[in-house]
């Protein structure tokens, strides 16, 4: 895959990557600090589940790309599941981009060379459309993607 755009620092700048295919599974990945419980009782993903950080580059949406992980020969739901980062939601590319995202590259090597970065306006609206689009990857038991 062609290395990602950066800037005179060094970091990289948001793009749309052209070799992640709109078909593409984006996964992001999901701790216990994203799970809220309701005024019902009912367990749920909060919003920070889709909040970018901040940075100088625009704050991306931190992500795991899906066929990158596989094509390496890794079983992308092991990768993606350790102690903090106990389940997953996915998207494609495509769902993203149909959104105004830009889906792009952000390799960590040594440790994550599949990690990549969505960038866009991350308003509220936006992010509750976000989590009604999102499927389970790894799930989260009792907990609801969209409350």
């Amino acid at each position: 895959m062609l290395p990602p755009p950066r800037d005179v620092s060094g970091r990289v700048v948001p793009h749309d990557h052209p070799e992640i295919l709109g078909a593409d599974g984006i996964i992001r990945r999901v701790s216990e600090q994203f799970v809220v419980t309701d005024k019902n009782g009912f367990r749920r993903l909060s919003s920070m589940a889709v909040s970018p950080s901040s940075s100088a580059n625009g704050g991306g949406l931190s992500v795991d790309l899906q066929r990158q992980i596989e094509e390496a020969g890794l079983d992308a739901k092991v990768f993606v599941t350790t102690p903090r980062w106990i389940g997953s939601i996915r998207f494609t590319a495509q769902q993203l981009r149909d959104e105004g995202f830009q889906v792009g590259t952000d390799p960590l090597p040594p440790d994550n060379p599949f990690h990549g970065e969505v960038w866009g306006n991350f308003t509220h609206s936006e992010k509750k459309r976000l989590l009604r689009l999102a499927q389970w990857f790894v799930a989260l038991d009792g907990v609801a993607i969209d409350g």
